[in-house]
C-alpha cells in the first residue's frame, strides 16, 4: 500500500509579509506588552480571589476574569500586527484609546502609580504615533485606492 505524497500549501496561505516595516513591528511589541501585563494583572486578581484573603473574593475573581478577557484584544492585535493583517489596526488603537483613560486615573491616583501610569501612556501614545505613521499604513495596505481583499 503506497501512501500518496502530500501536495504543499498555497503559497498565498502560508506567505508571510516579506519585511514589515521596524515601526510596526514596534507598535505590534508594545500591544503585545500591554496584552501581557493585562493578562498577568487578571491571573494576578485571579490567584489572590482563590488562593488569598481579599475583601471580596467574588469581586478579585470576576476581575481577574475581566482582564484576562481584555486581554485578548491587545494579544490578537499584537499577532495581527506582526503578520501585517490590515484588520489589526483598529483593535490596536481601540486598546490605546481604552488605555489613556486608565493612564489618567493612574495618574491622579498618584504614589506608586505614577510610574504606571507615564509608562502605559507614553506605551498608548507610542503605538498610536507607529499605527498611524505613512509608513506602517502602506504596510497593512491602508490608504487611498488600496484594495480591501487583506
Amino acid at each position: 500500500m503506497s501512501k500518496k505524497p502530500t501536495s504543499p500549501a498555497p503559497a498565498a496561505a502560508t506567505a508571510e509579509p516579506a519585511v514589515l516595516p521596524g515601526r510596526l513591528t514596534a507598535a505590534a511589541a508594545l500591544t503585545a506588552l500591554e496584552g501581557l501585563a493585562l493578562a498577568g494583572l487578571g491571573v494576578y486578581m485571579l490567584f489572590v480571589g482563590i488562593a488569598g484573603d481579599p475583601d471580596s473574593p467574588q469581586q478579585a475573581e470576576t476581575g481577574g476574569l475581566t482582564l484576562l478577557a481584555l486581554a485578548a484584544l491587545p494579544l490578537i492585535a499584537a499577532r495581527g500586527l506582526r503578520l501585517g493583517r490590515r484588520w489589526s489596526r483598529g483593535p490596536a488603537l481601540i486598546t490605546q484609546l481604552m488605555a489613556m483613560p486608565v493612564a489618567w486615573t493612574l495618574w491622579t491616583t498618584g504614589g506608586a502609580m505614577t510610574v504606571a501610569a507615564v509608562a502605559l501612556a507614553l506605551a498608548a501614545v507610542a503605538v498610536v504615533v507607529l499605527l498611524v505613521n505613512p509608513t506602517a499604513t502602506e504596510a497593512l495596505g491602508i490608504g487611498p485606492g488600496d484594495d480591501q481583499t487583506r
